[in-house]
């Protein structure tokens, strides 16, 4: 389902869909940095997925985030730098959002 709700929002195999909930958040991320999506980020992050159909492996499922996995070692990361919480809006919090078919955080 995970991999289903990633597609659905715009990231496919064939790129990020106009119109959609992914090209949104793509926008949103490329003028917050300035005019480009950084490789890491919630943009970067979720079209490689969606090209690749690994959300759950990669550790974003329907149940929430598998331990010791890559979505485990992005969460860790990020809350590390903000100083112990994931922030709304970040690449863990969007990814999980969009892989439980919701429409991921805003900045």
């Amino acid at each position: 389902m995970a991999d289903q709700n990633v597609r659905n929002a715009g990231f496919t195999p064939s790129g990020i869909t106009g119109g959609s909930l992914a090209s949104s958040l793509m926008s949103r991320e490329a003028r917050a940095s300035g005019g480009g999506v950084r490789s890491g980020g919630p943009t970067s992050t979720l079209q490689e997925m969606g090209a690749k159909g690994t959300t759950h492996s990669s550790g974003y499922t329907s149940s929430g985030i598998s331990g010791g996995s890559r979505a485990s070692n992005t969460m860790s990361k990020e809350a590390t730098s903000h100083g112990g919480g994931v922030p709304r809006g970040g690449t863990t919090s969007t990814a999980q959002s969009i892989a439980m078919g919701g429409k991921g955080g805003r900045r």
